[in-house]
């Protein structure tokens, strides 16, 4: 890792801003993107934040045009993620509820018994969960270990089968299971893999994705032209998979679709 020296920009764009689509008011946030080319990149998140990465010399006038021209892009996706979070209730922890696991949703089942053994089962289609009460707590905290173990397994198995195709890796990294709040996993300069739990709900092409990205960024630390050109080589069609994720990550972070 380098440490960057900062220096002035003079126009430089403003942290925030906004613009009109029709009747709506839309308002982003602006980063620098630090790389020798000059497109404006721009990112819209499942909860509806908009980022927008612009070259370090740009203005507030030359931002806006260039994000405005990508206006009903921008609106489509904002309607699509908002159209997703109307299905989506918050998690009550109770028998009916559907979750997922490795893309597939499954019914819980919620099973009190005093004096058995408090546990979570996979069985014909539905997750099975013994408590000694109904207590909504426990029963996150119950499923929330049973999902960090399989993820565990389920990383350490996928990480096993991309090392085959991440060619410019020598030594298997080492592997880490995190809960983290806005991603999915990470790489530290010290070439350490950490995934998040909860992308063990999502498809197996999605777990590849992740992992494959962080990966890469044993390659390529920042998310420069190679790096994506890595990516590119490794799995072709990787944008359509991350875009698949991206839209089912509020009911796997968030909440659970009601059964």
């Amino acid at each position: 890792m380098s440490v960057r020296i900062a220096v002035p920009r003079p126009q430089k764009a403003s942290p925030n801003l906004c613009f009109h689509y029709g009747d709506e008011r839309i308002c982003f946030e602006i980063s620098v993107r630090r790389s020798q080319k000059s497109k404006v990149l721009i990112k819209v998140h499942p909860d509806c934040r908009i980022q927008v990465a612009a070259p370090e010399n740009s203005s507030d006038e030359e931002v806006l045009g260039a994000v405005k021209k990508r206006g009903r892009w921008i609106w489509q996706q904002l309607r699509e993620f908002r159209a997703q979070q109307q299905h989506i209730t918050d998690r009550q922890y109770i028998s009916g509820e559907s979750h997922y696991y490795l893309g597939k949703q499954y019914m819980l089942k919620i099973l009190v018994e005093p004096a058995q053994r408090q546990r979570v089962k996979m069985l014909r289609g539905r997750l099975e969960i013994t408590v000694r009460e109904r207590n909504p707590e426990r029963i996150r905290v119950l499923l929330n270990e049973w999902y960090k173990d399989r993820a565990k397994e389920v990383f350490a198995r996928r990480l096993e089968e991309m090392l085959g195709q991440a060619l410019w890796v020598s030594d298997r990294p080492p592997l880490r299971v995190q809960t983290m709040q806005t991603q999915w996993g990470s790489c530290s300069p010290q070439g350490r893999i950490t995934l998040n739990p909860h992308l063990v709900k999502a498809p197996r092409e999605c777990i590849d994705y992740v992992i494959l990205h962080e990966l890469c960024h044993l390659a390529e630390h920042n998310h420069s032209e190679q790096f994506y050109r890595l990516m590119k080589q490794v799995m072709p069609h990787w944008e359509k998979i991350k875009s698949h994720l991206d839209g089912m990550a509020a009911a796997l972070l968030n909440g659970s679709h009601a059964g």
